[in-house]
């Protein structure tokens, strides 16, 4: 064998792993995009504000409600959205974030570092709902959804204001929000990106975060 070359063999290794590697990339960037980009089931909220519920804005005012989970990473972009929206409301509406916390979870589980940013934002106010009550009463089950009711009760916006998992800056839902609260034409829906908010059963077990 001449001096300097390299064996057929390893060479032929070395292109099967680089192959390998390359493909093994784009499934990573793939499968990562495909996860950014899913977006929840799509929601049956109450064409009108449910009688039961205990929120309510103060008259001639909207009434907006964020259901989230406390636990879910993406929602941290969902409230980077919702304080957009407040600061271009003028005081048009009043807003809600609701906390899942699960039956049997620890006092306190769900005020964690999201309902602090929740709590930061001007004009929001923080509620725990215990047992996924009022989201059920909403029609949501994935963490970020939005709900918009007009002064009347009627359900003007449902969906998420976030252009895909945990991603800031503008996007249609934000937009559709905006627009319906300076009384223009908006959007009535836009998907939510978010985790399931069922997926509280192994966060209370002490499992990972959703």
């Amino acid at each position: 064998m001449e001096k300097g070359r390299t064996p057929a063999r390893p060479r032929w290794v070395l292109a099967v792993l680089g192959v390998v590697w390359c493909g093994a990339v784009l499934g990573g960037m793939t499968a990562l995009a495909r996860y950014s980009n899913t977006a929840g089931p799509v929601a049956e909220p109450p064409a009108r504000l449910p009688p039961d519920s205990a929120l309510r804005a103060a008259p001639g005012r909207f009434l907006l409600v964020m259901l989230a989970h406390p636990m879910c990473p993406c929602t941290r972009a969902s409230l980077t959205e919702l304080e957009a929206v407040m600061a271009h409301a003028g005081g048009r509406a009043d807003a809600h974030v609701l906390f899942l916390r699960p039956e049997h979870a620890e006092a306190g589980w769900e005020e964690g570092a999201l309902w602090q940013r929740a709590a930061a934002i001007p004009g929001v106010t923080v509620h725990k709902d215990a047992g996924g009550v009022e989201a059920q009463r909403f029609g949501a089950t994935t963490s970020g959804h939005v709900v918009l009711f007009d002064a009347a009760g009627r359900l003007r916006f449902s969906g998420g204001i976030t252009g895909s998992r945990g991603h800031e800056g503008d996007n249609s839902g934000r937009a559709a929000v905006e627009a319906l609260l300076r009384a223009e034409e908006g959007r009535a829906r836009h998907p939510v990106y978010g985790c399931a908010l069922e997926d509280a059963a192994p966060l209370v077990a002490g499992g990972s975060t959703p």
